[in-house]
């Protein structure tokens, strides 16, 4: 074990390239992890299409879980928990690596700290490469949560934790107490599933789900979803106390703006790439005492929420049903297209087998 493929992404347009590199020696603190499994994020889908600039090239995919395989020896050999990490563990790991001593870090932002690291969107060089999901190995860097999965998750739910299900407890952290609230989430991808499930467990009264895709307003049902709204046909006429917004649409932010009650909460996730201005009507803000609030990723706390979640609840949901096609790592650029094509709630990429 001296060498991994990788995936290298170069441009819009252009094919990704399989190729094999040569396994760095680790540095102090670092982490040699075999991938198992990695899913196609929609920002991975962003990058792929252009509509999402990176530095190229690059290895993409953030959504993975693997198993140790090597611990640097100036590591604490622990993971986020405290607990051992030892050869074989499987684990998932903190989209970002940051400095924990940096001022953002100390005001719970760490994703926003100075020069941090980002597990699928760093520039491939010759000496650091293993850094993305459609790769055979990550090495992580110091200051990346890891933490332990138990054995009976399956892969492809685990994968998403460190990205979608670490996002959504985020989104859930900002919105506040949920219990006997009225929640409306616009936008039902996977986001937005996982935050009807969470928001079920977090013991809201009512979730409403809204989307302007008929199949995916129904996939929600069975994720906690009390009733469905067919955005752009229909007017939501329940007074909201949540709303969370993981569509990223202008229309759907100022439709939630406008459904929130008195005292109303508004969590933004969705809108990560240019679009339109949203009109808001500022007096009604200033009237109902309405709150927004956004969310760009999450901080380390998020990611060992949405651990615990998964790790409790992956039973209580079909959360086994939002892969709808696996391939293999020489078949990532067909997982992409497919991805494309048929816009299900996340694609697999199996990379090595338990």
């Amino acid at each position: 074990m001296d060498s991994g493929n990788i995936v290298v992404f170069t441009a819009s347009g252009q094919e990704m390239e399989l190729v094999n590199k040569k396994l760095p020696e680790l540095r102090p603190g670092e982490i040699l992890v075999q991938n198992h499994y990695t899913t196609i994020c929609g920002s991975d889908l962003h990058t792929f299409c252009g509509l999402r600039k990176e530095k190229t090239p690059t290895v993409l995919g953030h959504e993975i879980v693997g198993k140790v395989v090597k611990i640097s020896d100036a590591h604490s050999g622990n993971d986020y928990s405290g607990a051992p990490l030892r050869q074989g563990d499987v684990v998932t790991w903190s989209i970002f690596s940051a400095n924990d001593q940096s001022d953002m870090a100390q005001r719970g932002m760490p994703q926003k700290s100075e020069n941090v690291f980002k597990y699928g969107h760093a520039l491939v060089t010759d000496d650091d490469c293993f850094h993305g999901g459609l790769a055979e190995y990550t090495i992580l860097k110091p200051n990346t949560a890891v933490l332990k999965l138990p054995e009976e998750v399956p892969l492809p739910v685990a994968a998403t934790i460190n990205c979608a299900v670490a996002t959504v407890a985020g989104a859930l952290r900002l919105a506040g107490e949920l219990t006997h609230k009225t929640v409306l989430i616009t936008g039902m991808g996977l986001l937005g599933v996982v935050c009807a499930a969470m928001c079920r467990v977090a013991g809201a009264a009512k979730i409403i789900a809204a989307d302007i895709d008929e199949l995916r307003l129904q996939q929600a049902i069975s994720f906690g979803v009390n009733q469905t709204h067919l955005l752009q046909h229909q007017s939501i006429d329940t007074p909201i106390d949540v709303v969370f917004d993981m569509s990223g649409a202008p229309t759907a932010m100022e439709a939630g703006i406008e459904a929130l009650g008195v005292g109303g909460v508004a969590v933004w996730v969705g809108a990560v790439f240019k679009n339109r201005k949203i009109e808001i009507d500022a007096e009604q803000i200033i009237r109902r005492l309405i709150t927004i609030r956004g969310l760009h990723n999450y901080n380390y706390d998020d990611f060992a929420n949405a651990v615990a979640f998964i790790s409790e609840h992956h039973r209580s949901f079909p959360f086994e049903q939002i892969v709808a096609k696996e391939f293999s790592l020489p078949e990532a650029e067909q997982a992409f297209q497919y991805a494309l094509t048929h816009k299900p709630l996340r694609v697999g990429i199996r990379i090595n087998h338990l």
